[in-house]
């Protein structure tokens, strides 16, 4: 009688076994890049939204001392605070200046709770003319 030829049962279960083990590194690997795709595009919103609140404040709104809230999409919480901004400089004397300085600054969070959550701010200066 010749040789038999083939794999035993004890090749085939070690190849099985590698197989699966690649199969779940692999699709670990692809769940954390759906993952990380998925946090990518919440800051991205999140950024869009603060940016539109930024440029709105002072233009759509009127830019004076407080504080101004708002949920957006149902998902995203954002707070916009201004507040009047005085420069710390050597000799300088705000009051001679012809315009005012304003401290802007948003700040939009989104999670479900506290350890999973979430912010982005955005913080800038507006002048407003005193005369005005």
């Amino acid at each position: 009688m010749g040789k038999q030829r083939g794999f035993s049962l004890l090749e085939i279960l070690i190849a099985f076994s590698i197989l699966a083990l690649s199969l779940g590194i692999l699709l670990k690997i692809f769940s954390g890049g759906v993952n990380t795709a998925s946090v990518a595009d919440e800051y991205t919103a999140a950024v869009q939204i603060a940016e539109s609140l930024m440029v709105q404040t002072g233009v759509e709104t009127p830019l004076q001392p407080g504080e101004r809230s708002g949920v957006e999409n149902e998902k995203y919480r954002w707070l916009v605070s201004v507040s009047p901004f005085t420069p710390t400089i050597e000799n300088f004397d705000p009051a001679t200046l012809p315009i005012l300085l304003f401290k802007v600054n948003v700040m939009v969070a989104w999670g479900d709770d506290q350890a999973s959550e979430r912010q982005i701010e955005l913080t800038n200066l507006r002048l407003v003319n005193k005369a005005l």
